[in-house]
């Protein structure tokens, strides 16, 4: 049977480890329970998002993410958040010399930026900062205001640097009240689910999710996580932390900080995403299911896209003209070999 590109397998173009193999062969086989146990749990987390929203932030959430990604998302990846770079790196074989390749040598107090390709997550967190500041230019005149009715009032130091308060537009702050375990387990939940959608929407062989979806769901995962619970405290990005965060301290000093919460702020989603790929790779995805035409053309489209900017393709792009080669390699020898059989079965008649 020749292979067509509606019959490619996940793991004709990205080969998994042995332990991934066996795993699946008994995912198949005996633990269709666990699985359907995982699909009903995402499926009352969604319900639980929903039922608890206070559809504030959320639409802005949700509209810029959407927003990124179908804009950008052809050219850059559409990373958008060093935890995804990071899980990319470990899951998809994404070059590490892209993710992290920022070289500063602090004897001689110089930067090495002569490859900004090379330098996925330092320019996350620059951009970040970089749009915080336009922000802070564009209001300054109300943000100015609004500090100087909080001096007036003797609210300064309790509201300035909150979720409330001028400094909390950029930088992300928990109240004194909270428990930071109960934040970081927000945080790293709220994440988890995030990281599954990303996942699922990333995944070549969901049939349920075209590449043209994509944007529309992340971004809807990414408003549940506002409207849910950015109350208690929950960040979802590094690089929008960091970035925002360094703005704040740009304008306002040490005092914009965020104290202990910070580090949550900046790290909890990554170690979150981690183990929602790592969950989506071993309950819920699969190399024996093919790949959707939708998804062949679109990852065709960006292996294209690489090779005409001599960039090495990474992941499924590396995997696609060997088998697609392969096909075409298969297809002509089966026409050869039907060819010479007419032939002789026509010199037997003669």
């Amino acid at each position: 049977m020749t292979l067509s590109a509606t019959h490619l397998r996940l793991s004709d173009v990205e080969p998994k480890p042995r332990w991934m193999t066996s795993w699946e062969k008994l995912k198949h086989k005996e633990a269709h329970w666990f699985v359907e146990m995982v699909a009903e749990m995402a499926c009352l987390g969604v319900f639980l998002y929903v039922y608890a929203a206070l559809f504030t932030i959320g639409f802005a959430y949700a509209t810029g993410v959407t927003f990124a990604i179908s804009l950008c998302a052809a050219t850059s990846g559409g990373h958008f958040n060093p935890s995804v770079t990071i899980t990319f790196v470990v899951f998809r074989g994404f070059p590490k010399r892209k993710a992290a390749r920022f070289v500063a040598i602090v004897s001689t107090k110089h930067i090495d930026v002569t490859n900004a390709q090379a330098r996925y997550i330092f320019a996350q967190i620059l951009g970040a900062y970089i749009t915080c500041m336009i922000v802070y230019v564009q209001w300054k005149d109300l943000l100015v205001i609004a500090e100087n009715i909080l001096i007036e009032k003797g609210l300064y130091d309790t509201v300035m640097f909150s979720s409330g308060g001028p400094a909390g537009v950029f930088g992300f702050y928990a109240a004194p009240s909270m428990n930071l375990l109960r934040v970081l387990l927000n945080e790293f939940v709220t994440d988890f689910v995030i990281g599954l959608v990303i996942w699922g929407c990333l995944d070549p062989t969901n049939h349920m999710i075209p590449p043209s979806a994509a944007p529309i769901l992340i971004g809807l995962a990414f408003g549940l996580a506002g409207w849910s619970y950015s109350p208690v405290g929950v960040a979802t990005n590094t690089a929008r932390d960091l970035g925002g965060r360094l703005a704040a301290m740009t304008v306002w000093g040490l005092n914009a900080v965020g104290g202990r919460y910070a580090a949550i702020a900046a790290l909890g989603n990554i170690p979150a995403m981690l183990c929602a790929a790592l969950t989506y790779e071993l309950f819920l995805g699969s190399t024996t299911r093919t790949l959707t035409p939708n998804h062949v053309h679109f990852l065709r489209a960006h292996k294209q896209y690489y090779e005409d900017n001599n960039l090495a393709p990474y992941g499924y792009l590396e995997g696609l003209d060997p088998q697609r080669n392969r096909s075409a390699s298969l297809q002509s020898n089966l026409y050869e070999k039907s060819q010479t059989e007419v032939g002789e079965v026509f010199d037997d008649h003669v």
